[in-house]
């Protein structure tokens, strides 16, 4: 590895940082961590760190960090091992625990920084997080390839980032994430954010992307896997202007937009998307109350969310679900020209129709458990479009296609059902303007209010 620095500070196991300008260009020798100990000891938080899990709490225990400097990058075409890493399961005997002073837990950690790129390295088993960033402006990340034991990347409370061309492997946890946590000791929104032409997977065993075996998980880790590109689960400061776009999913749990914990969720685009083998719902959208934060926090809101553009093939039988709480409806949401074939398979029709809130749970698509749809299960949602929208399945599926409860306002133009589910594709209770129409095997109609109106 070649240094060159106008000031580097390095702790006991090649710890980085700096207060100018530095680069590092990776050469053959990778950087590797070390199963031994001897990393830098993490930080005293206040009262806040409950708020969020330790590894978000926390920077200087990891291989590579960097506090209050800017105009750096990390760049070239080497690795990064985080060899002895710390994911913290606690199940895991292999790895150790994360909050013992000299156990690391982050191949790169990164806090109130600005004017920062990342390019064309790769990161093997990265702990907790491969690239850890908080609080971080003026961000790149390009062309980085991560296959690791947990998330890939955790965008954190940062604004005005650019991330691209990057594959990341993680079939233990999240591939690319955005969050906005309470870990600086206050709520600061993640805006500004552009994710594209991304792979992300949970499907290969780890270390076999980068060494190019792509060798599949075992058959028995198959429903366990996560690789996705999610916005949450910490939300304290919200998401504002975050457009995803041109990215593969591949055997993953789909894309997932969470605000749970009390703050503003708009301006989201997701378009250009394609989605292989997804495990659970191929698209997440979720509002709760979970509000892990100082108390006196009201519920957030999650609005204006563009989504276009998407085919999905081969997914399990839960449904994309847009879910909030009462009183605090998803808002203006547009979903058009888009295709999801699902496994299908489910054979009664009126199975768990009324489906409890859990208001204040973690948010997860299968929180819900099996859901009386197919296609898609809306809950309190205000103005909805869906134009050019596919459902299909590749078993016989009983469900209707749509399910919308307490939905006001839903305009469906152009859709396509399986053809044993025509005569249902929708069931409707308590929706408001209501019209579906320009549908060759969904008749054309149109309800001011629907209190529970299979058809």
């Amino acid at each position: 590895m070649v240094v060159d620095s106008q000031r580097i500070v390095s702790s006991k196991q090649n710890v980085l940082a700096a207060r100018n300008a530095w680069r590092i260009l990776a050469a053959s020798t990778p950087l590797e961590g070390t199963t031994s100990g001897g990393y830098d000891t993490a930080e005293q938080q206040g009262e806040w760190e409950p708020y969020q899990d330790y590894g978000h709490n926390h920077w200087h225990n990891s291989l590579i960090w960097g506090e209050n400097i800017n105009d750096f990058s990390i760049v070239g075409a080497g690795l990064i091992w985080g060899k002895g890493l710390s994911r913290d399961y606690p199940s895991d005997k292999n790895l150790p625990d994360s909050r013992k002073p000299g156990v690391g837990n982050k191949a790169i950690a990164l806090k109130d920084c600005y004017s920062v790129t990342l390019r064309d390295f790769s990161i093997l088993e990265g702990g907790w997080f491969g690239v850890l960033a908080t609080d971080v402006d003026n961000l790149t990340i390009d062309n980085l390839k991560i296959d690791t034991i947990r998330d890939g990347m955790d965008i954190d409370c940062c604004k005005n980032v650019r991330i691209s061309n990057c594959t990341v492997n993680s079939p233990y946890d999240d591939g690319i994430c955005p969050k906005s946590s309470f870990a600086l000791g206050y709520a600061r929104p993640t805006e500004n954010i552009t994710i594209t032409n991304c792979f992300v997977t949970g499907s290969y065993e780890v270390g076999s992307v980068l060494s190019g075996k792509w060798n599949r998980m075992p058959d028995s880790f198959s429903s366990g896997a996560t690789g996705r590109i999610k916005c949450g689960t910490e939300s304290n400061g919200g998401f504002r202007n975050v457009t995803i776009s041109n990215c593969v999913f591949e055997h993953s749990r789909g894309f997932a937009l969470e605000t749970v914990d009390g703050a503003l969720c708009e301006d989201i685009t997701f378009v250009g998307v394609t989605m292989r083998r997804t495990l659970n719902s191929p698209m997440f959208l979720r509002l709760g109350s979970r509000m892990g934060g100082p108390a006196g926090a009201n519920v957030g809101t999650l609005k204006r969310v563009l989504i276009s553009n998407v085919t999905s093939y081969g997914a399990a039988q839960l449904p994309s679900i847009l879910s909030d709480v009462p009183g605090y409806p998803i808002e203006d949401v547009k979903i058009s020209d888009v295709y999801l074939h699902q496994i299908g398979g489910a054979d009664d029709p009126g199975a768990k129709f009324h489906v409890p809130e859990s208001e204040g749970e973690y948010p997860e698509p299968s929180m819900f458990g099996t859901l009386p749809a197919t296609g898609f299960f809306l809950r309190h949602v205000k103005n909805l479009e869906m134009s050019n929208v596919e459902i299909a399945v590749e078993k016989p599926d009983q469900r209707p296609a749509f399910t919308l409860v307490d939905v006001d306002g839903a305009d469906f133009f152009r859709v396509r059902v399986p053809r044993e589910s025509v005569s249902r594709a929708f069931r409707l209770s308590q929706v408001g303007s209501f019209r579906v129409f320009g549908s060759q095997f969904v008749r054309d109609q149109e309800s001011s209010h629907a209190v529970d109106n299979p058809s």
